[in-house]
């Protein structure tokens, strides 16, 4: 009796332990199944979406081609109004314009755009601290007799030495406003001058050049930074004087 018993609770304990092995099985199996599964539903959530966005961006454009062709066309038209614009300001620099100032005070000779407007004024050493004093600008010069003037090219003969007209300059210098530096024209390379750029006169920034020519200082320069290239490619290139 006793060993018959053993018998079942041993084969009990066998059926239990098939059962588990195989839940076990089952439970490998169902959590294998699972992650491709997840996988598979990710990339049907991704692939939905980049469809929606497609479908999206497509209906976008379609609406609106029309639209967007016509900003594109008016960009287009305002940048090459701009280049053509930019492009004839230049050619109606040319030919340029010469000045040449009296014999007694070195000849000083430069060129400038036919679009710009000169006033000149011409005096004795004896009837004034300025013996040459000139004003350019495009189309039409500013007043001279306003102190807000702003002028494209100033160039002066003024009756004081070299160094004391650079030494006023001196505390914009140590300041930091006016930067000076060694320049020699390429017309006249046996005389070196001064260049000195920023707050060349109160409010008003720009470029000058001075040059000692003879007893008196000859000063050239331009008020305002919209005119630097004008003064650097046309006015000095192209400026000379008789030391």
């Amino acid at each position: 009796m006793s060993t018959t018993n053993n018998r079942l609770r041993a084969s009990a304990n066998l059926a239990t332990m098939s059962s588990m092995k195989t839940r076990l099985t089952e439970a490998g199996f169902v959590n294998s199944l699972l992650i491709p599964l997840v996988m598979v539903v990710l990339l049907l959530v991704g692939s939905a979406g980049f469809g929606v966005w497609a479908f999206m961006s497509r209906q976008d454009y379609k609406d609106n081609t029309d639209q967007k062709i016509a900003v594109a066309v008016d960009e287009a038209k305002v940048a090459t109004q701009t280049a053509e614009a930019a492009k004839f300001a230049e050619e109606a620099k040319n030919p340029l314009k010469t000045f040449t100032g009296p014999s007694d005070f070195g000849s000083v000779t430069f060129q400038y755009p036919k679009t710009w407007s000169g006033y000149v004024v011409q005096a004795t050493a004896a009837s004034g601290d300025t013996p040459l004093d000139s004003y350019f600008h495009p189309n039409v010069v500013p007043s001279v007799d306003l102190p807000a003037s702003v002028f494209a090219l100033r160039v002066a003969v003024v009756n004081e030495s070299y160094s004391s007209i650079l030494e006023q300059f001196a505390n914009s210098v140590e300041t930091g406003k006016v930067s000076v530096a060694p320049y020699k024209l390429p017309k006249v390379q046996g005389v070196i001058g001064s260049r000195l750029e920023g707050e060349i006169e109160q409010t008003k920034k720009g470029v000058m050049v001075l040059f000692p020519l003879r007893n008196v200082t000859l000063k050239v320069w331009t008020e305002t930074d919209q005119y630097v290239t004008d003064f650097n490619d046309i006015v000095l290139a192209n400026l000379s004087f008789s030391p």
